[in-house]
């Protein structure tokens, strides 16, 4: 017993293993805690077998029950006593309650009481009657049989009925024959005992491992279920459901078990069968019996009529061992998250992020098949690519969410300029693509063209703050300007960049022509990275003069392309070319070196200054650069002085505070450029190390008109540098009234043609060898001419091409044009004021999208005024 309690306390599976070792368990019997208890009650139940079978043995054997001997009456009524308890005990709640091994202590010292009380009294009973076998040994025998039938394979119950009366038999010198017949009962049944406990074991633990591993799948099943990451379903014959997991049903509109006995068929929707699949894919191979795996299928009977639920569906014919087919069983699996998931992936790849527009894929997808062949007939259709103007400014200045924001009202602008008569898209970046589906007039996609130009240009409020851009257009159709997408694309994007080029703010059709723009810029570039190669690049000196004493203390270089069959190209020009191709640095490296240079050949103390672009600027080596120009002519840095524009402050990334601490140890002068025409803050003079503030040609060229607010923007620029201790230069003077303004502003340094022209480095050693470091003054009296305004539009003709062209102001001897950027220096246009009525005139400057220009002669303001406008207008 103290084994079988230590057995139990090590580990719940062991009481079955125990319990079938010692012969109570039958073989094939489920044994859980509770099993010896039902065990029991079955014998109780029975025990009164065992009592009449004792009855009828005392009455076969003719023996009175009482024959007045007090000890014989006291065994007959233990007996009936122990008989009585084995028969009531077994069903009381308080012994089913107990361990198995408390009622094994029970159960078997009274089986084996009852069967040595029942040879005790027999044996004295029938001793008196006579001692023969049959009288001593088969009525004991024929009790024990009866006690094995009953217990069955409960061995140990039994061995303790034939030890009972053994025990009795040995006592009372019973014969060898009836001893010898029990004592070979006891060794059979404890050699069967053994033997079978042995098997029963090592099939108990098989089995309990079985029931182990069915009770884990069983578990691991319903926690699979629970997580809701799958569910199973079993149908009978005809196809009519007989399980489903729960989590299915709550999915469902139907009550718990509301789906048994409903066909498979149902849960899945009907429509799929009007579809081609689902429904009828399950339906076929539920009909044909045939397995199927990962079946796609649309739910039914969802509680949320508008959610869309989709499963996978697999499952197996059931068949028994006779062939016979008993139904389904398979399971399933929710889709829905991931067609969810792959929807939104769907989505992504067709659309952009940031606006919902249809992103550059989707747009090259649906431009292929508008153009595509119908009948041997390419398709009709209209592609406008649209680029914002002056949106780089807004992003600089107010960040990238700012952009963002921008961008987003945009694309809302767009759609409903558009609405349903086309697709936009977002190429990237600030630019757009329309596609406009079938056959358009040209004067229809103008309108469509101006309207959206007028929309996108109106005001937006981006985080408080009033932002105006504008938008160029560029439009090529299908079939007269290509019959594939490529090359509509390519001839939008040039009808874009005629656009962009011809004031921005305008749209331009596709035309011939414009290949041969593209081809010639191609060919400028090409020829630009020749000259750099072969020093076909050079540097002019423009002097910068004390405004104080008149003595030049520096000069600023300027490059200079002279193009060996073009002639001198405007820096306006090719400059941003250089940039767009990467050149850029390698030509800012050959100016710093050729300036350095030239500068060692002046006079002590003249010093250069050099113009130094924003990517130049950031590159870390950028220092090492300098130092090494100086160091190679041995130029004394103070001498070098480094012109940088706010645009570098615009990457806050880049490092600018660790290059300017570099430049400033080497000892190279800093100068501020083209102050005050930029988009960033002034919060950068407050830690940038700047020498030198020059004041941009816009504020000084009018600055001494009556009237002009320049004059007080340049007296600002000055009190601002004198109080950070930095000198300031002031461009463009032309005329001795704006010199005279300038130095009475107390600006310190003074460049302009009124101190001449910038001039080649010989010419420069000319002038020092001459006049030394003297200057003067040479240049008109007043700025200009009085201007009037004129609001009027113009046709300006250059070159074969005709360009529009805003005239805002206008004197006898030129004026302010604008809608044409960056137009070069020097330019000549002939001005159309109405039919047949043009004035020859010359760009002198340019600033953006405005430009003055120089008439050829001088004209009548008054007459121009009164002619009609021309239809440029």
């Amino acid at each position: 017993m103290s084994l079988l309690r230590a057995s139990l306390a090590d580990s719940p599976s062991r009481p079955m293993t125990i319990m079938v070792a010692l012969g109570l368990a039958e073989s094939g019997t489920e044994v859980a805690a509770s099993w010896i208890s039902g065990a029991f009650i079955h014998i109780a139940r029975l025990w009164p077998l065992i009592l009449l079978a004792k009855i009828c043995v005392v009455a076969l054997l003719r023996l009175p029950f009482y024959s007045g001997d007090r000890a014989q009456a006291a065994i007959l009524a233990g007996m009936l006593m122990i008989d009585g308890a084995l028969m009531l005990l077994p069903r009381r709640q308080w012994f089913q309650r107990r361990m198995p091994h408390v009622q094994n202590r029970l159960m078997l010292p009274m089986v084996f009481l009852s069967g040595l009380s029942f040879s005790l009294w027999l044996a004295q009973e029938a001793g008196a009657a006579t001692d023969t076998l049959f009288l001593a040994a088969v009525p004991e025998l024929a009790v024990a049989l009866l006690a094995v039938c009953i217990f069955g394979d409960r061995r140990l119950l039994g061995i303790s009925y034939f030890l009972g009366a053994l025990i009795v038999s040995v006592l009372d010198r019973a014969g060898v024959i009836q001893i010898g017949l029990l004592c070979s009962c006891v060794i059979v049944m404890l050699i069967a005992t053994v033997r079978q406990a042995t098997a029963d074991r090592d099939q108990a633990i098989a089995r309990h491992r079985q029931d182990l591993r069915a009770q884990r799948s069983d578990r691991l099943l319903q926690e699979h279920e629970r997580t809701g990451r799958g569910w199973f379903w079993e149908t009978d014959r005809q196809g009519c459901l007989t399980y489903i997991s729960d989590t299915l049903t709550q999915t469902l509109d139907v009550p718990q078990g509301g789906l048994l006995g409903r066909p498979m068929t149902d849960i899945v929707r009907p429509d799929d069968r009007k579809q081609g699949d689902g429904e009828r894919t399950l339906g076929f191979h539920l009909s044909a019996r045939t397995g199927f795996s990962e079946i796609s299928v649309c739910a039914a009977l969802v509680r949320d009529a508008k959610e869309e639920r989709w499963w996978s569906i697999s499952g197996q014919p059931i068949f028994n061992e006779y062939g016979q087919f008993h139904g389904f069983r398979g399971s399933g699996t929710d889709l829905t998250e991931m067609r969810r998931s792959q929807a939104e992936v769907t989505r992504l790849a067709q659309f952009d992020s940031l606006t919902g527009l249809a992103n550059r894929i989707q747009m090259l997808r649906s431009l292929e098949q508008a153009v595509a062949d119908r009948n041997g007939t390419p398709g009709a259709c209209t592609l406008m690519m649209l680029d914002l103007d002056r949106f780089k400014s807004v992003n600089d200045t107010l960040g990238h969410p700012a952009g963002d924001a921008l961008l987003r009202q945009v694309s809302l602008r767009l759609q409903k300029v558009v609405g349903n008569k086309g697709l936009v898209g977002r190429q990237g970046g600030d630019e757009f693509k329309i596609l406009l589906p079938g056959r358009h007039e040209q004067a229809a996609l103008g309108h469509l063209a101006q309207a959206i130009i007028s929309d996108i240009s109106q005001p937006y409020m981006i985080e408080g703050t009033a932002v105006v851009i504008g938008v160029s257009i560029g439009i090529s159709a299908c079939p007269q300007d290509g019959v594939t997408a490529d090359a509509l694309i390519r001839n939008a994007d040039l009808a874009l960049y005629a656009a962009k080029g011809n004031g921005r703010g305008v749209h331009r059709f596709y035309s011939s022509d414009m290949h041969a723009d593209a081809e010639d810029r191609r060919q400028l570039e090409g020829d630009l990275r020749r000259a750099l190669a072969a020093d076909g690049l050079h540097l002019v000196y423009q002097p910068i003069v004390s405004s104080k004493t008149e003595q030049v203390t520096g000069y600023e270089a300027l490059l200079r392309w002279t193009h060996p069959v073009r002639g001198p190209i405007s820096p306006a020009l090719f400059v941003p070319i250089a940039e767009d191709i990467g050149l850029i640095g390698q030509i800012g490296e050959w100016v710093m070196r050729t300036a350095c240079r030239d500068a060692a050949q002046w006079q002590d103390g003249v010093r250069v200054a050099v113009n130094v672009s924003p990517n130049q600027f950031t590159n870390p080596g950028f220092p090492s650069t300098v130092m090494n120009a100086l160091a190679a002519v041995q130029l004394a840095p103070e001498r070098l002085e480094l012109e940088i524009t706010e645009s570098v402050f615009l990457d806050e990334e880049a490092g600018i505070d660790a290059i300017f601490a570099r430049l400033k140890a080497i000892g190279v002068r800093l100068a501020l450029d083209d102050f005050g025409t930029g988009y960033s803050s002034l919060g950068y003079l407050r830690t940038a190390p700047f020498d030198k503030i020059k004041i941009d040609q816009s504020f000084v060229r009018g600055a001494a008109i009556k009237g002009s607010r320049n004059g007080a923007i340049v007296k600002a620029i000055v009190n601002l540098a004198e109080a950070l201790g930095m000198d300031t230069t002031a461009e463009g003077a032309e005329t001795q009234d704006e010199l005279a303004l300038i130095r009475q502003l107390g600006c310190s340094h003074i460049q302009g043609y009124i101190y001449g022209r910038p001039m080649p480095i010989e010419d420069v050693l000319i002038a020092q060898r001459s006049t030394g470091t003297s200057a003067s003054a040479n240049g008109y009296r007043s700025s200009r001419p009085t201007r009037k305004t004129m609001l009027r539009t113009v046709a300006v003709h250059h070159d074969g091409h005709i360009y529009t062209g805003r005239v805002r102001n206008i004197s006898a001897t030129g004026a302010l044009i604008e809608g044409l950027w960056n137009v070069p220096a020097g330019t000549a246009f002939a001005i159309e004021f109405a039919d047949n009525h043009l004035v020859n005139a010359t760009s002198r400057w340019s600033k953006d999208d405005r430009m003055g220009v120089e008439f050829s002669s001088a004209v009548d303001i008054a007459s121009l005024r009164n002619v009609p406008r021309s239809m440029a207008s």
